[in-house]
């Protein structure tokens, strides 16, 4: 009987388990979260997230190449790249004010 009932549970985290598998990652939420409040350029994100600049190029790409950020050139001097949220990226604000407030319930933050 319990075979049938894990096959199901298993069914119905597919989705959760296939999301969490496209933006789950420390850098990704990273990224997404600070492109929440529109274009930045690439140091402004490194600077924002921490990550150091190899890490933010991949997960920047894996972002574009997923469909949850886009990217911008300005050729005119000084050239520069900029980063948005695409409508899919976008669609991740009422998720991220969830986890916000989860996060303020449930979490205990120290101070430093």
């Amino acid at each position: 009987m319990s075979q049938p009932r894990a096959r199901e549970k298993a069914t119905d985290a597919c989705p959760v388990i296939e999301s969490l598998e496209q933006i789950g990652s420390q850098w990704r939420l990273a990224v997404l979260h600070e492109l929440q409040d529109g274009e930045q350029r690439f140091n402004e994100l490194k600077r924002s997230t921490g990550a150091n600049a190899r890490t933010l190029s991949r997960v920047l790409d894996d972002l574009g190449e997923t469909g949850f950020v886009e990217r911008r050139m300005e050729e005119e001097a000084p050239i520069a790249t900029y980063y948005s949220l695409t409508q899919k990226g976008e669609s991740l604000e009422p998720v991220f004010d969830e986890i916000e407030c989860w996060a303020s319930r449930w979490l205990e933050f120290e101070d430093a």
